[in-house]
């Protein structure tokens, strides 16, 4: 083992993408058909905004503010961009080897992990109680950020293998491209379609999961604790007893919190991470299954993108 409980010392990139910590992290199924489906939205709706501000401007009338926010949206982003790379640069304490080394470290290894060129920026900034982390990006720089709370005095980490599961998390958004500027201009639109911008936004959460579960899965129950329960008490979540109750809270009300999320409700997060066969629920809650593990392919099934094998013992 490496520093950190990083894995083993076998290339990652020479095995196949799958959701075993083994291999590479595999995208959501889901992920890409959204994406193009709100891409396609997206630009319909600028081109349409561009000949209605034409027409207006023609009629000599005064554009709407809604127009003029859809028509300027590749300044609007690339501004927001700016101002929010610029925000971390100036108040955030940005990780190095004298500042926050172990999460210095596990901002390098991940990055390693994932076969990235250029390890991303890493600022912590203050959490107010909060518990939090996110990775955005500006031109050709990407960096992450987290909450101070997710650190001790001293700043250590109270839960390593959580706060590594979680840096991997935001690591695997910029290795996954959710942080580019042409994509975030593709989702200008996701607040104003209501399930399809959030579903969307959901697959990009399970697979920055499927790159923290790859960087550190011994994290991932302790991680999702934190989310649940906060991480003076997060050892007192059941992570499995949480997991069942996905498959056993039913009804139209927990369909649409879940379809209205932003991010996956925990319940059915937790049981995504749990059961690595297949990709999270999206839209379906999960339904009770034999435990995992117990079919022909192990822990790991062929949904999606070929399952990756545990790395052979090195001598």
């Amino acid at each position: 083992m490496t520093p950190y409980g990083a894995p083993p010392p076998v290339p990652p990139q020479s095995m196949p993408r799958g959701l075993s910590p083994f291999g590479m992290p595999a995208r959501h199924s889901w992920e890409i058909p959204l994406l193009v489906l709100v891409v396609v939205c997206t630009t319909v709706a600028y081109l349409i905004a561009l000949v209605v501000l034409i027409v207006v401007l023609a009629d000599g009338a005064v554009p709407s503010d809604y127009l003029l926010l859809l028509v300027f949206a590749p300044i609007l982003v690339w501004l927001g961009r700016g101002l929010n790379y610029a925000t971390q640069r100036v108040n955030g304490v940005k990780m190095s080897p004298t500042q926050f080394p172990e999460g210095y470290q596990m901002v390098a290894d991940a990055a390693a992990r994932f076969g990235m060129a250029t390890v991303p920026d890493a600022y912590v900034v203050l959490g107010n109680g909060q518990i939090n982390a996110f990775a955005s990006g500006h031109g050709f720089r990407r960096f992450v950020v987290v909450y101070s709370d997710l650190f001790e005095i001293g700043g250590k980490a109270r839960e390593p293998d959580a706060l590594a599961f979680i840096i991997g998390h935001e690591v695997g958004h910029i290795a996954a491209g959710h942080t580019s500027y042409w994509r975030q201009l593709g989702m200008f639109l996701v607040p104003f379609l209501p399930i399809l911008g959030s579903s969307l936004i959901r697959s990009q959460e399970y697979t920055a999961d499927n790159h923290g579960y790859c960087n550190r899965h011994t994290g991932a129950a302790a991680a999702m604790g934190t989310l649940a329960a906060g991480k003076y008490m997060n050892t007192l979540v059941g992570f499995d007893e949480m997991a069942d109750r996905a498959a056993a809270e039913k009804g139209g009300f927990v369909w649409f919190v879940n379809a209205l999320s932003s991010h996956p409700v925990l319940t059915w997060r937790m049981w995504a991470l749990r059961d690595r066969s297949r990709h999270g629920r999206l839209f379906l809650r999960p339904s009770p299954q034999p435990p995992v593990g117990a079919g022909p392919y192990g822990p790991y099934g062929p949904y999606g993108e070929v399952p990756s094998l545990p790395p052979k013992p090195v001598p």
